[in-house]
């Protein structure tokens, strides 16, 4: 008698192999038959010819804090993710020592754009050490399986006290012997990794660089031997990849004989670097060093909004004298109210914010309702304004004043240098990249990336015009089972015998990422951008149905992954 079969489904098993028409058998949380399952269950689900995918496995959000509160890990819950793994970039809350939560909260407020007030309210710091940290997490039965990885940035603040802010410092032998033992420590107690920023991007809430940008050689010789020593983890790395960068991270992996993944981007002051570091990675893989690149699959932009964390006229006087009223009051007077219009549109402020958004201006585009992430260079604000004969302002304003004053706009500043995504296709395409770099759970008030799995499938696989699409069976590898092996995760994403029973059930043509929207869900009554997907008809954890027609439904089988898992013999 099996615990639940699947029927008459589309099946993407996420091994890179065609689709196939066929059933999946379910017993004890794991797959037990796949194709022409016969017998009895205790329940029958007829996909009627929807897809059947595994769960989407997402490798690099930012859940350090909410995974502490949040059960429903939305919005990543909604959009079929069953195993995400944080901790990543070098940001996170463990371990901590007793009066040193404040300078945490305030690296990953900058780094990550997630409110100080929300992380202050929401995490009760109950641990000090990493291997504790964990023990809080498993603690909490939640949708969907959660990984974690000890953060370069926390841990060296833990043993150097605020020398380990100081960029003019370097940590003793003794600080040094002591790294190697905590992240020792937490490889063993779970750790999936050890992740580092070496990015001047990251910077805390105060303006001060990230701790870990200036490890020299002897830290990163410390924590590579303490990978070598616990033979467990991967380095996730963060870098703006200039001179001898990835020579020195290729350093690290050697000694370590771990594997290596590094975020992939596309930036506008250098918009080749990364064939470069993706050639590099792949010379590393020739030479037997485990080496990926965790790519995008769509722009890397801010949303500009009248109530998002970015308002292009948030910073004018006139604005500032009206931001007190409800969102639907302020639209009607930005497009009513002559006088202000006129100031707020020819008098702008002499400051930087302003230079800063004339240019991004020349790069931002409306998000409609058809959600067009790869929009034409010549549909840009400052052009349509050209073309209408008015100023960049005054479009601006009457976009993001209509209706209610919803209107989003799109400003891609990164993997867009070319005007499409013809350069992301390059870097998904790449054999030695996965899918990364969503950051669900950060940046909660300018993007919405928690999207970026569904977006992969619709776009990638349905609705591309100004290029190439992809075969869904490599979209799914890619997010599932190229995800799940890199992290040693060799029990998921693969929907075969003897696998975990984490999957969704896809009706594909109604699939849609969803607009992005503002709600005040957060501790403290924090504000963040989410996108609620339409077509996942029903997703499973375990074996467990988690979501039924985009519905929660109350199970919580997920638990805390602690290390390397094994796969089916």
């Amino acid at each position: 008698m099996h615990d639940l079969v699947v029927r008459n489904a589309r099946i993407v098993d996420g091994s890179g192999t065609p689709e196939f028409v066929g059933d999946l058998a379910v017993s004890e949380g794991l797959v037990t038959t796949v194709g022409n399952v016969e017998g009895a269950s205790h329940r029958e689900v007829d996909a009627d010819g929807q897809l059947l995918l595994p769960g989407w496995v997402d490798i690099h959000t930012h859940y350090d804090g909410q995974a502490t509160w949040d059960p429903e890990m939305t919005p990543s819950s909604w959009h079929g993710v069953t195993t995400a793994v944080f901790g990543n970039c070098g940001v996170g809350f463990a371990p901590v020592r007793p009066g040193s939560e404040e300078f945490l909260i305030n690296l990953m407020e900058g780094v990550e754009d997630i409110p100080g007030t929300v992380l202050a309210e929401g995490i009760d710091f109950s641990w000090q050490s990493y291997p504790e940290y964990l023990d809080v997490l498993e603690s909490m039965p939640r949708v969907m399986d959660v990984g974690s990885q000890i953060p370069h940035g926390a841990l060296r603040f833990f043993v150097m006290g605020d020398r380990g802010a100081d960029h003019l410092e370097v940590p003793t032998s003794e600080e040094l012997s002591q790294l190697e033992h905590l992240i020792g420590e937490a490889l063993e107690a779970g750790a999936l990794g050890f992740s580092t920023s070496r990015t001047t991007k990251h910077k805390a809430a105060d303006g001060r660089l990230t701790p870990s940008l200036s490890a020299g050689d002897p830290e990163l010789t410390a924590i590579a031997n303490a990978m070598r020593d616990a033979a467990a983890g991967v380095l996730q790395v963060n870098s703006d990849f200039g001179p001898g960068e990835f020579e020195a991270l290729q350093g690290a992996a050697e000694i370590s004989g771990r594997p290596l993944s590094a975020l992939i981007i596309q930036v506008d002051q250098s918009p080749d670097l990364w064939r470069q570091t993706l050639k590099q990675i792949g010379n590393a893989n020739a030479k037997g060093i485990r080496a990926t690149g965790q790519v995008g699959c769509r722009p890397i932009g801010v949303l500009l909004g009248l109530d998002a964390t970015v308002n292009p006229f948030g910073n004018h006087p006139a604005y500032k004298a009206i931001s007190h009223l409800p969102i639907g009051e302020r639209a009607a007077l930005l497009r009513d109210d002559r006088e202000l219009r006129r100031e707020l549109i020819d008098q702008r402020p002499a400051d930087g914010f302003s230079e800063w958004m004339n240019y991004a201006l020349t790069r931002a585009f409306e998000l409609g309702p058809d959600l067009n992430y790869e929009p034409e260079p010549e549909t840009s604000v400052a052009l349509r304004a050209t073309t209408m004969g008015v100023s960049p302002w005054e479009l601006a304003l009457d976009l993001l004043a209509s209706g209610t004053g919803e209107t989003l706009l799109l400003y891609p500043f990164e993997n867009y240098s070319s005007g499409s995504l013809n350069e992301v296709f390059e870097m998904l395409t790449d054999p030695h990249t996965i899918c990364g770099v969503g950051d669900a759970g950060a940046h909660v008030g300018t993007i919405c990336d928690a999207s970026y799995p569904t977006y992969l499938l619709t776009h990638w696989g349905r609705d591309r015009t100004r290029g190439d699409r992809l075969p869904l069976e490599f979209l799914v590898n890619k997010q599932t089972r190229r995800t799940a092996e890199t992290y040693g995760l060799f029990d998921r994403g693969l929907l075969r015998p003897g696998y975990k029973a984490d999957f969704n059930i896809v009706d594909f043509e109604r699939l849609s990422v969803g607009s992005p929207e503002l709600i005040y869900d957060l501790p403290a009554g924090g504000k963040r951008l989410v996108q609620r997907p339409e077509g996942y008809s029903n997703t499973f954890v375990s074996g467990v149905e988690v979501a039924n027609g985009g519905e929660a439904t109350g199970e919580r089988p997920g638990r805390l992954i602690r290390g390397a898992q094994n796969g089916p013999r």
